[in-house]
């Protein structure tokens, strides 16, 4: 059986060295991959190995702690994996459900309802939301980003930048301010940052994803392609529909 953990503290080749070692002195763990983007540890285990018995292990290398990546493991029945997709992404699907509902609830307009106005006020609590998360705890956000956006990957300051551009989109969906303007912005800035998370996907990169920031420990998946495309297509019909 193989799982999938998140060890924190590593910060360079030598701590990957030193944890990798520690971890395979149990002679219950077959292999260990290590590396410092999230998951950082994908153990492989002839029987199962508690947390617990992990973390004595890492702490014998060092300062680090050693905890499930999110609940996943691979190689599951299906019954198992659904379960776990669901608990993996229900921070996400609960944005999601609570964005859409009030989006709804406003767009109702004299009983009858606006499409348009549904599509201002989802895309406001989107990126409202989402800035949300990722203010929490900004230089999380900033490390996790860095690790699959293009721009943010050779310019590091833009993960600090990005949940500011977040909230000003979400304020001028809100506000109706300048909507053609904001709709070009969401394009060109949701249609970038989704080439680094399409490419990370294909690539097959075990990593977190930043949506909610570093708050959660969301894996980076066609979740967060079809996020990103998501509010790209709505900025395209919002742009049409005003042009």
């Amino acid at each position: 059986m193989t799982h999938l953990y998140q060890v924190d503290g590593m910060t360079c080749k030598s701590c990957i060295a030193k944890v990798k070692s520690e971890l395979l002195k149990l002679g219950e763990i077959t292999d260990a991959e290590i590396q410092l983007t999230y998951p950082q540890a994908r153990l492989t285990m002839s029987s199962h190995v508690s947390v617990s018995t992990l973390q004595k292990a890492v702490a014998k290398a060092g300062d680090y702690k050693i905890t499930n990546a999110g609940g996943m493991q691979v190689h599951e029945s299906g019954g198992d994996q659904s379960k776990n997709w669901l608990k993996t992404y229900k921070p996400l699907l609960l944005v999601f459900a609570f964005i859409i509902i009030v989006a709804s609830m406003a767009s109702f307009r004299d009983g009858d309802f606006h499409t348009m106005h549904w599509m201002h006020y989802f895309m406001g609590g989107f990126f409202i939301a989402f800035s949300f998360f990722k203010f929490l705890d900004l230089k999380g956000f900033a490390d996790s980003y860095s690790s699959y956006d293009l721009l943010a990957a050779k310019w590091y300051s833009y993960g600090f930048i990005y949940p500011f551009i977040e909230l000003g989109l979400g304020l001028a969906y809100i506000s109706n301010w300048q909507p053609l303007v904001t709709s070009v912005v969401t394009v060109l800035v949701m249609g970038f940052s989704s080439i680094g998370v399409i490419r990370a996907v294909m690539n097959k990169r075990k990593i977190r994803c930043a949506c909610l920031g570093a708050v959660f420990n969301l894996p980076m998946s066609t979740v967060t392609i079809v996020e990103d495309l998501l509010m790209v297509a709505m900025g395209i019909i919002m742009i049409a529909g005003l042009a």
